[in-house]
């Protein structure tokens, strides 16, 4: 039996439609019930009969920081892959962010190990890899630097992974995957989704910042096949391409059929900006839209390098265009533009 946490989520859905297309026995976590409808409107863009698919996983309701509930999921399971996670740049939601992705990792690699899981599949990200210095590319040994300028977030990613490897030093089998920026239908409300739908909305900034991305299916596919295999105790960058967020948000454009962004949001303007966003959410209350992790992000001209999945699988990433395209797609249909 394999369970999947997160099951609600981008990677997490279409995980699941790939493992029950290929009728493996699944179980997977969800909190909300209200965000189950996702997965079935995930599962609608692939298959004419969504519901039978979504029929077949044996859906728990649990926490992660639940453990009488966690512990109940993991009965009968071999196999997990890790999905849930917090994800904010806001920095106030730094406590959120370690009980959920620290905390809750640690509660499920102690499950792991008590229930004698095979392996584990830990998805992590990009923001939990260390910092290249003079324009180096980063890949998978890049050392973090805790002393830098870190997200909230990617602090407490890279604390999971802590936890992680902490679980294969007591004899948990793991491997964890570092998405980028992740390029997928269904969720348009926050990621790469929500980049789609503000440049349907008529973006007008681009920053000059550089982004690694890459296809959910391509990381759904890493992520299989690196569980089925005899690889263990590794982690792998997953990008397909390094774009500028000019470009990126250029090719949304083009594939929407609207405007692309005209103007340059420069370092100066990104600098107040953000403090203009913590004053005015200060005063109304709101949530912050630009924190100044989110401004430093934007500008931010990380290259990532993928050489080390290729090495492993020999695997071909899709082309971000293509992907675009695709997603572009069914953003039109789904909005009726």
């Amino acid at each position: 039996m394999i369970l999947v946490t997160g099951g609600t989520g981008l990677v997490g859905s279409h995980l699941l439609y790939e493992l029950v297309k290929k009728n493996k026995p699944v179980k997977a976590i969800y909190r909300n019930e209200k965000k189950l409808a996702i997965v079935k409107k995930v599962f609608a863009y692939y298959s004419d009969d969504p519901d039978a698919l979504f029929n077949k996983i044996e859906w728990v309701q649990a926490d992660l920081l639940d453990i009488p509930l966690l512990t109940e999921a993991f009965i009968d399971v071999s196999y997990v892959y890790h999905c849930a996670a917090f994800v904010s740049l806001e920095p106030n939601k730094y406590y959120l962010l370690r009980k959920t992705n620290i905390e809750g990792t640690a509660n499920i690699v102690n499950l792991c190990i008590t229930h004698a899981v095979k392996k584990l599949c830990y998805v992590s990200s990009v923001a939990a890899l260390g910092r290249a210095s003079n324009n180096k590319e980063i890949d998978e040994d890049t050392l973090w630097n805790p002393e830098a300028d870190n997200s909230a977030y990617g602090i407490t990613k890279y604390g999971a992974e802590l936890e992680v490897w902490r679980g294969t030093q007591e004899g948990l089998d793991a491997v964890i995957v570092n998405p980028g920026v992740i390029v997928g239908p269904g969720i348009w409300r926050y990621g790469s989704g929500n980049i789609f739908k503000q440049v349907a909305n008529g973006l007008t900034y681009y920053t000059t910042g550089i982004v690694g991305c890459v296809d959910v299916f391509d990381v759904v596919t890493c992520m299989i096949q690196l569980l089925e295999s005899n690889i263990q105790n590794e982690r792998f960058i997953l990008v397909s391409e390094n774009w500028e967020y000019k470009k990126f948000t250029e090719c949304i454009a083009k594939a929407l059929d609207v405007e692309p962004p005209t103007k340059k949001a420069n370092s100066l303007l990104l600098q107040i900006g953000w403090r203009l966003d913590w004053l005015y959410c200060k005063i109304t209350g709101k949530r912050r839209s630009l924190s100044k992790q989110l401004a430093n992000t934007l500008e931010t001209k990380s290259i990532y390098n993928n050489s080390k999945i290729n090495q492993f699988l020999s695997f071909n990433f899709k082309p971000i265009e293509s992907s675009i395209k695709e997603v572009s797609k069914v953003y039109l249909k789904e909005h009726k533009y």
